[in-house]
């Protein structure tokens, strides 16, 4: 999964420039947009990271909110093999592969100059097996995917680059580094931004090619080494990412059939490729805050999809990362039921489901690893991270391009861009002290209707002993054009409710600040709610975030 497709990059200058663009042709190589989107990107370029760290045998663990030189909640560091160790380049996707006959892990790496093969197998000192050169020069998009033990790799602004096809079985004999060569070539396209394979059926889906106008170009490869041409996805134009599963969730209309999601730019459009001559579109819909649909990732039961925006920090004014939560009852009418918003500022790149788990590669905020578990009432939770990019995080193109958590050791792959391969071990169920200070946040946004019926926000207090304060702070930072229409109440665990805020004629817009409530009577722990209530009509906003402060 990638980001800012371009065609004519060599004659891009490396300079930022101030974007100024529809969502739909940001990524377009044959568009001034999409040229200028290429140059910002390559303007947030570092040279490469050669911080090092193997051999320890028990890894790094996260101590006091560092492992390393790296921040970090939950999440160990085991080890990290720079770029120069592996073939040079920046870091661009990643995968893994477990070979079925040792149950080895190995990770695939994608990078500038090509891609490499990495042993995880002792992942506190991987080793480096070799290197597949890029078919025809360097590409900042490279991409990669695993079927029946072959990788399948594409690269985007290379014209004649198609499809490398390479047998994994040949990694289990090498002792040194190998320069390899791929078993095929399947030349049916040139650039690809992307690719996509349902394991499943056998069909890999080569995305943003110069073929089927940007749509999923399908391959048949249940015979690895013997690609086909299967059919194009070209009804809704550009493809940026997608995921194609046999469809087993809610919707009873297409259990049984494959089906694509697919991050179309502006849109979630869902597709029926069960027969490949004849695709069917499902639905496209558009959502509230979309800059440029980026990549997404179903829920384990197909209710729900998370879905990243890769440009809606960097052209917002609030820069923390968000993740936008779709409602899939109905693959004809998918609902966008709420975003969540991190702590972190950064771009949001590529995001993983594994079990109760999103995983998330999100720049310069490092791996994200959000819990799902109350994805049906919009809520997501961060549960840990580890932040490879220690200098800032800020919107822009540097750190965590792309993650793999599927391995059944339970190690996390990280490619970075300046940073090369990054092995992570979540230790998800650690037992965490309060927050530091006593904070405890909701980011998730909700939305407040005009002159309509109160809504809630809640944080869970745990951990904090005895009664809350007497002088209990209530952070809150809610967005409306017109403030003098809001009623805020701050309500107890026992119900028991605090008037933060009445309305009145202030024609002021928003409201950011902190109350002091004298909640010395009520219990420390359990749910507290934030209650608001539009009164007046003509103006909507809604709850950004809030926090308790004990």
């Amino acid at each position: 999964m990638k980001s800012l497709r371009m065609g004519a990059l060599a004659v891009l200058t490396v300079s930022a420039v101030a974007l100024s663009m529809t969502g739909a042709s940001a990524h377009d190589p044959n568009t001034a947009e999409g040229q200028a989107a290429a140059r910002t990107f390559l303007a947030d370029h570092l040279p490469a990271d050669r911080h090092a760290v193997s051999g320890q045998a028990a890894g790094v663990p996260c101590v006091n909110g560092k492992a390393d030189i790296y921040p970090c909640k939950n999440v160990d560091l085991l080890s990290v093999l720079p770029l120069s160790s592996m073939g040079g380049g920046n870091g661009n996707d990643i995968w893994g592969w477990t070979d079925p006959s040792s149950g080895k892990e190995y990770a695939i790496v994608g990078r500038t100059n090509g891609t490499a093969f990495v042993d995880v197998s002792t992942p506190t000192a991987p080793k480096f097996l070799g290197n597949l050169p890029s078919n025809g020069g360097s590409s900042s998009w490279r991409d990669m995917k695993v079927y029946k033990d072959h990788a399948f790799i594409v690269a985007d602004f290379i014209t004649g680059h198609g499809m490398q096809v390479f047998d994994l079985t040949r990694l289990r004999t090498v002792t040194t580094p190998q320069t390899f060569t791929a078993d095929v070539l399947y030349k049916e396209f040139g650039p690809a931004h992307n690719i996509a394979i349902n394991e499943e059926t056998g069909y890999a889906y080569a995305i943003g090619s110069n073929t089927c106008s940007g749509g999923p170009h399908m391959v048949d490869i249940r015979t690895p080494k013997s690609p086909k041409n299967a059919g194009c996805v070209a009804q809704d134009g550009y493809t940026h990412d997608n995921q194609c599963v046999v469809y087993r969730g809610p919707d009873a209309t297409y259990r049984g059939r494959e089906i694509c999601f697919n991050s179309n730019e502006d849109t979630l459009t869902i597709v029926d490729v069960t027969d490949k001559t004849k695709p069917v579109q499902i639905s496209r819909k558009a959502y509230s805050g979309a800059q440029y649909s980026h990549q997404g990732w179903l829920t384990e039961d197909q209710r729900y999809f998370l879905l990243d925006d890769e440009l809606d920090e960097s052209r917002g004014t609030d820069k923390r990362t968000k993740t936008y939560i779709w409602d899939l009852a109905s693959l004809a009418n998918p609902v966008h039921t709420g975003v969540y918003n991190s702590p972190a500022t950064a771009i949001d790149h590529n995001q993983y489901i594994k079990g109760k788990y999103s995983y998330q590669a999100n720049y310069q905020a490092g791996l994200r690893i959000l819990d799902v578990s109350n994805v049906a009432s919009a809520q997501l939770t961060e549960a840990g991270f580890f932040d490879i990019y220690p200098a800032a995080n800020e919107a822009k193109f540097n750190g965590a391009w792309s993650n793999y958590p599927y391995f059944a050791s339970g190690i996390v792959l990280v490619n970075g861009i300046e940073q090369g391969l990054v092995v992570v071990r979540p230790n998800l169920g650690a037992v965490e002290p309060p927050p530091a200070g006593g904070k405890f946040e909701n980011t998730t946004d909700v939305q407040i209707p005009d002159r309509g019926a109160a809504v809630t926000s809640s944080v869970t207090v745990s951990g904090v002993p005895g009664k809350a304060p007497a002088a209990l702070k209530v952070n809150v930072d809610i967005k409306h054009p017109y403030r003098g229409d809001l009623v805020i109440d701050l309500v107890a665990p026992d119900g028991t409710s605090f008037r933060l805020k009445g309305s009145g004629n202030d024609s002021g817009d928003n409201v950011l600040t902190t109350y002091e409530v004298n909640a010395g009577a009520e219990d420390a722990a359990g749910s507290w709610q934030l209650k608001v209530q539009d009164v007046a009509s003509s103006d909507v906003g809604y709850i950004d975030a809030w926090s308790l402060q004990f």
